[in-house]
């Protein structure tokens, strides 16, 4: 898959079958749509591309948008990948791009830059300045310069929208494996191991503190998960803890993990964790000792998830 970081660094080597949207997530619904456009290019005669935006346009346009994202960039590269979308165009969202008038967009940016021999969209999507344009207003233009307008129906986009909403709620409300059946992968979080407290090294636990650069990712609600993590070309698994840690007197919110059966230096790589499952919510214990046999029990737990897990997948 090709990445452009601008409309503008787009050449089009053959006529083009497009979508665009957020696609925030990647998930069962999305697909729906990203298989039509791949479906259309199959012939050799098209190539299909995919426009998406940063900053998400609700954090431009609306001044006190705290919107919280399922996927990062670079977790929405990955996933688009999977699914063999051959362009994928990022481009930078702001004021002025948001003031281009239906023409000028269809004009300038689908038929002159993007080559377009169709585009599959939503019944309900509206673009140009102000959001004045609708989908008939695209048929229209469509006629005009000569491409094909294919629609999104009502039932597939409320099944996206539902499906959204619903990954959210379930991910802040901590049911891990309710979103994961919608997302159909597991729950990404992506980061920096760096330095912390190295309190659990003293109790025989020792975890890597991931940094999250990107504000706007959604983090699930406090809690014990069971996940895993693929290092230096190794699946791991491990424990993470969410939260602050409240049996020390901790205040700020941490991500913590630990890995089983690793003990590498970590501090300063990346990591990609995958959330597979929620073991408890987090607890202020009575002392330290009270923290470190439950933690035994939910690394005995972990063990008999991942044990069951792999014989299901084997059977």
């Amino acid at each position: 898959m090709k990445i452009f970081h601008s409309i503008n660094e787009f050449v089009a080597t053959k006529k083009t079958i497009l979508t665009l949207g957020t696609f925030d997530g990647v998930h069962f619904g999305h697909k729906t749509i990203l298989k039509k456009v791949t479906q259309g290019t199959m012939n050799g005669n098209y190539e299909s591309v995919v426009l998406t935006f940063f900053p998400h346009p609700r954090m431009v346009l609306q001044e006190k948008s705290e919107i919280k994202l399922l996927n990062t960039i670079a977790e929405k590269i990955e996933l688009l990948e999977q699914l063999g979308i051959e362009n994928l165009i990022i481009h930078p969202f702001d004021t002025t791009f948001s003031q281009l008038t239906a023409e000028e967009f269809v004009r300038d940016i689908l038929v002159n830059r993007f080559n377009i021999q169709k585009i599959i969209i939503g019944y309900d999507h509206r673009f140009g300045r102000n959001r004045t344009a609708d989908i008939n207003d695209l048929i229209t233009y469509g006629k005009t310069y000569h491409f094909e307008v294919e629609q999104i129906t009502a039932q597939e986009i409320n099944a996206i929208s539902v499906s959204s909403t619903k990954i959210r709620t379930a991910i802040l409300e901590g049911e891990i494996d309710l979103a994961n059946a919608y997302l159909e992968y597991p729950y990404p979080i992506s980061g920096q191991v760096i330095q912390g407290k190295q309190l659990g090294r003293t109790i025989g636990f020792p975890t890597a503190n991931i940094a999250i650069a990107e504000d706007f990712k959604l983090i699930p609600k406090n809690g014990v998960y069971i996940v895993n993590s693929i290092i230096n070309d190794q699946l791991v698994y491990g424990m993470m803890n969410i939260g602050t840690n409240p049996t020390v007197g901790g205040e700020k919110q941490s991500i913590e993990v630990h890995f089983l059966d690793f003990s590498k230096d970590l501090y300063n790589q990346s990591v990609k964790i995958s959330i597979l499952h929620r073991l408890r919510s987090e607890q202020k214990f009575q002392n330290i000792d009270f923290l470190k046999a439950q933690l035994a029990l939910d690394e005995s737990t972990t063990r008999e998830y991942i044990t069951t897990n792999q014989l299901l997948n084997k059977s």
